[in-house]
């Protein structure tokens, strides 16, 4: 795995733990501070960047993962391909596509912008607040999954009937249906009508 800010060991000169700050976004998307990553999903949240990500297969199915327990936030609930937050002035394309190369050990074959959506998501276990103003990625996924266990427990491409099967019955992110309505038409324009989505 190659190193990046989200894999070193990052300490300052006093020997700590170097914060990981978020870009304070306003509601039309303008960044006009930064927050440290905890600090900003505290109640009742700090309106933030993030990004989320849909990969497809060649078959039209979503790649879902679920998030490993290990998680301070939402762990053990299934959601997206991958999400996250672009670090200050990273571009959420290029964050994106470093994300989902950290969680699953794969570059998409292709990404594409698919709009922008903003939410306020309390997540009942936790306590902490996503208040995000989310670029959404569609894409394909072609290689294979190699998944970071620290990040994901584990991985499953699904189609529509699947995932609502699994959306019945399993526990998922406040988020993912939020942001997977909002890349719909992404979607559909990427899998074609074929897929169902």
């Amino acid at each position: 795995m190659p190193i990046t800010p989200a894999t070193a060991t990052h300490s300052s000169s006093n020997g700590t733990a170097d914060a990981i700050l978020l870009e304070l976004v306003d509601e039309n998307g303008v960044t006009i501070d930064t927050a440290e990553k905890l600090s900003a999903h505290q109640p009742p949240g700090q309106l933030h960047r993030a990004f989320s990500v849909f990969l497809f297969d060649e078959r039209g199915r979503l790649l879902i993962q679920q998030r490993a327990l290990g998680k301070y936030h939402s762990p053990g609930v299934w959601s997206n391909t991958c999400c996250g937050h672009p670090y200050p002035g990273e571009a959420p394309f290029a964050a994106a596509a470093r994300r989902t190369y950290e969680e699953l050990g794969v570059s998409p074959s292709l990404l594409a912008e698919a709009g922008t959506v903003r939410y306020n998501h309390p997540d009942p276990a936790s306590g902490l607040v996503e208040q995000e103003y989310n670029h959404l990625f569609v894409g394909l996924v072609q290689a294979e999954l190699r998944p970071d266990p620290e990040e994901v427990a584990e991985t499953a491409f699904v189609s529509p009937a699947e995932l609502s099967e699994r959306h019945g019955r399993d526990t998922f992110s406040a988020w993912f249906m939020t942001v997977l309505d909002a890349a719909r038409p992404a979607v559909r324009e990427l899998t074609g009508p074929s897929a169902g989505w």
